[in-house]
C-alpha cells in the first residue's frame, strides 16, 4: 500500500482508507490486508471525493481526530469512509434530509460510534445549531443553492482556517447551461467567502460534477 494521504492508500488503480472496523464489507467492492491491517477499497464510481481523488487531488485536508460537518449523508456509503479516516477520536455530524435515507445512516453510524446522524435542511443550519465548530465542511447536496449552503453553513460552523470540500452537480445549479459557464458563476460566488485551493472536474466518474477544495 502506497499512503495517498491521511489514512488513504493507493494499490495499483485502486484507492484505498485503513478500516476502523475488521471485516466490513458494507460499501466497499474488496478488503486488503497488510501487515495485519485491513483496508476497505473507496470506489470512485460511488464516491465523488474519491473520484476527485483518482481525478488528482493535490490535497485532501480529512485527518485523524477531526470534526466534520457532512452535509447530504444520504445513506452512509461516502460517510463511511470519512469514518475510517477520522478514525474513534474524531467526530462527524452527518446531516440528511431524507427519512428513509437517514435509516440506513443510523444502522451505518451505530455499528462506527464516530457519526452523529442529524435529520436536518442543510438550507437551514439553525434546525441543528447545537453542534460544534468544525475542522472541515463536506457538501455533497443536489440543489440550485448549493454555493450558498456551504456558505451559510461555514458562517456558522466552520474554525477560522478551516476546510470546505463541495461536490458540485452543474445540472443542479442551472440545466440549460453548459457545465463550464455554471462552474464560472459558482466559482465567483464562493470566491467572495473563501480561497478556492483546488478544483478538479470528475468526469468520467461523475459527469458534470467539479469538486471544489475551500478555505475558510
Amino acid at each position: 500500500m502506497k499512503k495517498k494521504f491521511d489514512h488513504v492508500f493507493q494499490q495499483g488503480k485502486s484507492i484505498f482508507t485503513e478500516a476502523l472496523i475488521k471485516n466490513d464489507k458494507t460499501f466497499t467492492k474488496s478488503i486488503a490486508k497488510e501487515a495485519g491491517k485491513e483496508y476497505r477499497e473507496w470506489n470512485p464510481m460511488k464516491s465523488k471525493p474519491a473520484a476527485a481523488i483518482m481525478k488528482g487531488l493535490k490535497s485532501f485536508p480529512l485527518k485523524k481526530g477531526m470534526k466534520v460537518l457532512y452535509l447530504g449523508a444520504a445513506s452512509g456509503a461516502t460517510i463511511s469512509f470519512f469514518s475510517d479516516i477520522v478514525g474513534e477520536n474524531g467526530i462527524i455530524y452527518g446531516v440528511e434530509i431524507s427519512e428513509r435515507s437517514l435509516r440506513d445512516l443510523n444502522d451505518v453510524a451505530e455499528r462506527r460510534g464516530n457519526i452523529v446522524p442529524i435529520i436536518a435542511d442543510a438550507r437551514k443550519p439553525e434546525e441543528y445549531s447545537w453542534i460544534e465548530k468544525c475542522d472541515i465542511i463536506f457538501e455533497d447536496v443536489a440543489s440550485d443553492d448549493q454555493p450558498e449552503i456551504m456558505i451559510r453553513n461555514a458562517d456558522k460552523f466552520l474554525k477560522t482556517n478551516g476546510f470546505g470540500m463541495l461536490a458540485l452537480k452543474a445540472r443542479s445549479i442551472d440545466v440549460t447551461k453548459n457545465p463550464q459557464q455554471v462552474y464560472k458563476v459558482v466559482e465567483k460566488k464562493l470566491k467572495e467567502h473563501f480561497e478556492i485551493l483546488e478544483k478538479v472536474v470528475l468526469d468520467p466518474y461523475e459527469k458534470d460534477h467539479a469538486f471544489y477544495l475551500l478555505k475558510k
